[in-house]
């Protein structure tokens, strides 16, 4: 009997540690954290050429801590944008791409030493940054992967990216 019970008891252990669902990525949580509402603004389903440059230009900016005038279009090439401004430190001109998914913006720093850094800042790992357009301000959301939040409201004119 004590053999028995030894047995059910250690079956329902086993049973107890099977597979576990896997802990959700930092997209995953801001994605379910984010509830949209009647009265916030939130990101166009499409954006034109215009609003394209005019988010990747306020999301860079936001990401390296620049002015989003500092922040120089150099070209697009379909959905995806070149960038550029002033190196803060040497003076020498550091380099991204960006393209916008839904309201997601992703970016790809360019011009690295190490070429494995050279990648679309999409993983796991790497911080949400998400942008919502009222009017020319621009407020981008950067989600970092221990879950705090950053926040930037920028001033960005349709007037200049049309030039």
């Amino acid at each position: 009997m004590r053999r028995l019970s030894a047995i059910v008891i250690g079956a329902l252990a086993l049973a107890a540690c099977g597979e576990r669902e896997a802990a959700p990525t930092p997209a995953e949580k801001a994605a379910a954290a984010v509830k949209p509402s009647d009265a916030v603004k939130t990101a166009p389903a499409v954006l034109t050429p215009v609003d394209l440059r005019r988010v990747c230009r306020a999301g860079l900016a936001a990401i390296h801590g620049q002015q989003p005038g500092a922040v120089a279009i150099d070209g697009v090439e379909g959905e995806v944008v070149h960038a550029s401004w002033r190196a803060p430190v040497d003076g020498g001109r550091m380099r991204a791409d960006c393209r916008v998914e839904k309201d997601l913006i992703v970016w790809k720093p360019l011009d690295l030493p190490d070429p494995t850094f050279v990648r679309w800042m999409n993983q796991s790992d790497d911080p949400v940054v998400r942008y919502v357009m009222d009017g020319e301000t621009i407020t981008i959301t950067q989600t970092l992967p221990d879950g705090t939040t950053e926040q930037a409201e920028l001033a960005v004119p349709a007037e200049e990216e049309a030039r």
